[in-house]
């Protein structure tokens, strides 16, 4: 099994309710936590997705120990419905999704994620269309500058980009990336300088944001009534788009077949002993909604 640690474990699944007989979706599988807990805790079927290939294995082990229960895709979740089709299910009861980067990509340097290792320049999670290197190339210097503000929050998104784009000779991993940010930004408390930055361009590649949005607004086709939706999401920008899609649904009155309610007022936050024992779920929020 995959070495990643799935966030608000408990929270998740008791969210979520699995009942006996029913369907549920697990969009970002990873190593399989969710899906494990979720069979664990019901006589249900789970629909596991990834985009990732390298779960696979993660995917078999689960496939022989629970057979039909259990059924796997390898895809984008965004492509949700052609999923389901293709296993002849019409609706679900469940959805979850994690939102974060694996830590068994994280941690390997062939996949480029993180600046602690160094590596190729590449930062995808699977079917993706660009590299981190590629868009550096291809990308114009206002156009990386506009990437970096909007999807990293970085105030010195403009002064990166240039410096990126003056060295682009210079960067050939990771590593030499991370500096030529450096340079452009001060240091303060324990946040590296790059951090901002590789998660724009991490988003960017993977389009992220773009497959969130896209699985939000099928949410009022895909759920049964009691279907219930979990989403752990790791920053800011996720947890807007989540918790204003989330309020539209609830509050739009025009689709009386389509009526939703929140299962969270406030997004779940990992309790203190969780953050001790995985300080990458520190971030994490956990927000729910049901249709009625």
């Amino acid at each position: 099994m995959l070495a990643h640690v799935p966030v608000l474990l408990d929270e998740v699944v008791e969210m979520l309710s699995p009942r006996n007989g029913g369907v549920y979706f697990d969009g970002t599988f990873g190593g399989g936590g969710y899906t494990r807990s979720i069979l664990e805790s019901a006589k249900c079927t789970v629909v596991g997705c990834d985009r990732d290939q390298r779960v696979l294995c993660a995917a078999n082990e689960l496939r022989e120990k629970y057979g039909n229960n259990f059924k796997f895709s390898h895809a984008k979740f965004s492509d949700v419905e052609q999923i389901l089709k293709n296993y002849a299910i019409a609706k679900l009861d469940g959805i979850v999704l994690d939102l974060g980067v694996s830590n068994f990509q994280l941690n390997d340097p062939s996949r480029g994620f993180s600046f602690r290792h160094s590596g190729p320049l590449s930062m995808e999670m699977g079917l993706c269309r660009k590299s981190a290197m590629d868009i550096i190339h291809e990308y114009s210097e206002q156009q990386l500058a506009d990437i970096i503000y909007e999807y990293g929050e970085e105030r010195f998104s403009r002064k990166i980009a240039k410096n990126i784009k003056k060295n682009l000779e210079k960067i050939k991993n990771t590593e030499d990336f991370a500096n030529i940010i450096r340079i452009c930004v001060k240091k303060t408390g324990r946040t590296d300088p790059a951090t901002k930055t590789f998660q724009a361009i991490r988003i960017c590649v993977n389009e992220e944001l773009v497959e969130l949005k896209a699985i939000l607004d099928l949410l009022p086709i895909l759920l049964n009534p009691g279907g219930r939706v979990v989403v752990v999401s790791f920053h800011s920008l996720e947890d807007r788009i989540i918790k204003t899609h989330f309020k539209q649904l609830c509050d739009d009155k025009n689709c009386a077949d389509h009526r939703f309610c929140l299962l969270t007022k406030k997004p779940l936050i990992p309790s203190r002993s969780e953050v001790l024992a995985n300080p990458k779920s520190r971030s994490a929020k956990l927000r729910g909604i049901c249709k009625v």
